[in-house]
């Protein structure tokens, strides 16, 4: 380890407290998604940010983009700091908003308690893990860069915390907002993961909802209507039929299978004595990273359709609610991943996979504009084990600590 780097680690070390401290404040500001009030959160994370000496730019989103996305308020955060001169612009995202409680917490979900387990200090909350953790991951790895340029480290390049409120919405009025909005313009994008293995790919995401239409009629003479239930009974057969064809896509990437389908919610008919007139049914897509850019929309439309059109009378619409584009590797992204890889078994002192996952982010709107992306941060080994998503929530300090130190030296390769 060279003098810059022992002087990163040791500002880490040396603010370690600090750093929980500042986690903790933002777990006590509910910022729960739905019903996606987010403000008051970025109010608090930006005074956080400029206790600690930042110039923080606050992008509030118009009401009209937030109400499209189905949220209350959301205002983004961006923090940039130079060094030097030249060098590549690095982007840091993490989001702010998460998933609502539920039931089942042995302790208070905006509490940001700390407890003793085998595996050192954890601490609770909704969002500790995902991805609260890397507002401080990202903002203390910045801070021990700016103390290591202080000392003499010769860095270049500009480093970019973006910390956003709606990747529980898909990111549309996030990350996509900064760009599209030409707010930033990164090199390389790092957002929000995991200690224990570099995210290079996932899944992307479709939702559509099928509408099926048939003629409602009296139950004691059903061949006066059309049965719009017993229509749609064959087009999810159809819809089924698909789900095993799309067993068969498998993905080349480590940690993904192959695409998926899932209808997940279905709702219909009248009355118990009405031949029914209208069903309804959501169908989940997961497109593997192969499936970028694929109309898996007009795969699925084409089912229906087909499938309709062996039931006379019926008519069918398919709409899209949803649609995530899957994450992929661009060209130039073996650098991030180098550089994150190499620094986080030095620290971890375990293997680092690179490798996919099966859900879908809002990285992927970096990846849409041609900037290489990858997720690392001080998330847990799997969401499982921190209760992502799950009741008592939990990071393990230890690993805030570490992650914090490989996203600071990575960034310094970087720009070194």
């Amino acid at each position: 380890m060279n003098p810059h780097q022992t002087t990163l680690t040791r500002y880490i070390d040396s603010h370690r407290a600090d750093q929980e401290a500042f986690l903790a404040e933002l777990v006590k500001v509910p910022s729960d998604n739905p019903p996606g009030d987010c403000d008051a959160h970025g109010r608090r994370a930006r005074a956080l940010l400029e206790g600690l000496g930042f110039e923080v730019e606050a992008h509030k989103v118009p009401d009209e983009l937030v109400k499209a996305a189905g949220m209350i308020s959301a205002t983004n955060l961006i923090v940039r700091k130079r060094f030097g001169n030249g060098g590549p612009t690095i982007a840091l995202n993490a989001h702010g908003d998460v998933v609502p409680p539920g039931l089942g917490w042995t302790k208070d979900p905006y509490g940001g308690e700390i407890a003793d387990s085998e595996h050192g200090p954890v601490m609770y909350g909704r969002g500790v893990a995902v991805s609260k953790s890397d507002f401080a991951t990202y903002t203390y790895a910045l801070l021990a860069l700016m103390d290591a340029e202080r000392q003499g480290a010769r860095l270049n390049g500009t480093v970019e915390l973006q910390f956003t409120y709606d990747e529980e919405t898909g990111g549309d009025i996030g990350p996509k907002f900064l760009l599209d909005q030409g707010l930033s313009r990164p090199d390389y994008a790092i957002s929000a993961g995991f200690s224990y293995g570099i995210t290079s790919a996932h899944n992307g995401c479709l939702h559509v909802e099928v509408t099926v239409k048939g003629k409602q009629g009296h139950a004691a003479m059903p061949h006066t209507g059309i049965d719009a239930i017993e229509a749609a009974t064959h087009i999810l057969q159809a819809v089924y039929g698909l789900r095993a064809e799309l067993a068969k896509r498998k993905s080349r990437v480590p940690g993904i299978d192959h695409a998926t389908l899932n209808v997940g919610l279905i709702k219909g008919g009248i009355n118990t004595n009405v031949v029914p007139d209208l069903v309804t049914f959501r169908i989940d897509r997961r497109m593997i990273p192969e499936e970028l850019g694929f109309d898996a929309e007009g795969e699925i439309r084409a089912v229906v359709e087909q499938a309709a059109k062996d039931r006379p009378g019926i008519e069918v619409k398919v709409e899209r609610i949803i649609l995530a584009e899957p994450l992929s590797e661009l060209p130039g992204v073996d650098k991030l991943i180098g550089a994150l890889k190499s620094r986080a078994e030095e620290v971890f002192g375990v293997d680092i996979p690179v490798h996919g996952v099966p859900l879908y982010t809002d990285a992927r709107h970096y990846t849409s504009r041609g900037i290489p992306t990858v997720l690392y941060g001080a998330g847990p080994r799997t969401l499982m084990e921190a209760r992502g998503h799950n009741s008592d929530e939990n990071l393990r300090l230890n690993d805030l600590n570490r992650a914090t130190k490989v996203v600071a030296m990575a960034l310094a390769d970087l720009m070194g």
